[in-house]
């Protein structure tokens, strides 16, 4: 079975954070993610990664992903960049404070070939919002190979821990290459 060019990259990300070898992934569910939710959930289930679990909102994944490192632990959390409107007071006076290292990968939301017209308003905004509270941004989308999605993860992984901070990548999955892309 052949796969797209978006199906590499999901699995370049999901191979990238079993790679980091995190304690616990918690992920917020939704449509647009799930390839990369359902890749470490299979992880899971082959004792690749030993916790992955939902959560309810952005901010409840913050509290309990950014409590990792307190416990000399690490996490990552998977959501859509439109969380960030629910996650950043609990991002910056919780987990930029006590300096907890920790990585988030999003999908963007908002960009070229997005349906929903209202998600605009939050999305094309996130990347200035988490620049000017001093978290690393790091963004890749179409123009970047699946090894390039994989490596930036990994790399983003390895900076949250040896800064002590979170981290962010954004990752834009629309490719007009590719049917099966979506916003």
């Amino acid at each position: 079975m052949t796969t797209t060019i978006t199906q590499d990259r999901h699995a370049e990300v999901v191979d990238a954070i079993v790679g980091l070898a995190p304690d616990g992934v918690a992920y917020v569910p939704s449509a647009s993610i799930a390839p990369i939710i359902n890749g470490v959930l299979d992880a899971q289930a082959n004792g690749d990664l030993p916790l992955v679990y939902p959560v309810s909102r952005e901010e409840e994944a913050i509290g309990v992903v950014g409590a990792y490192p307190l416990a000399g632990k690490f996490g990552v959390i998977i959501m859509q960049d439109n969380g960030f409107g629910n996650a950043l007071t609990a991002l910056t006076t919780f987990a930029v404070s006590y300096h907890l290292p920790l990585l988030i990968v999003a999908n963007t939301r908002g960009g070229l070939g997005e349906y929903n017209s209202m998600i605009h308003s939050i999305s094309e905004p996130v990347p200035a919002l988490l620049t000017s509270t001093n978290i690393p941004v790091f963004r890749i989308d179409r123009r970047n190979t699946a090894e390039d999605w994989g490596a930036t993860v990994a790399e983003a992984g390895n900076h949250a821990r040896m800064t002590f901070r979170p981290v962010v990548v954004l990752m834009e999955f629309f490719d007009p290459k590719d049917a099966k892309a979506k916003a």
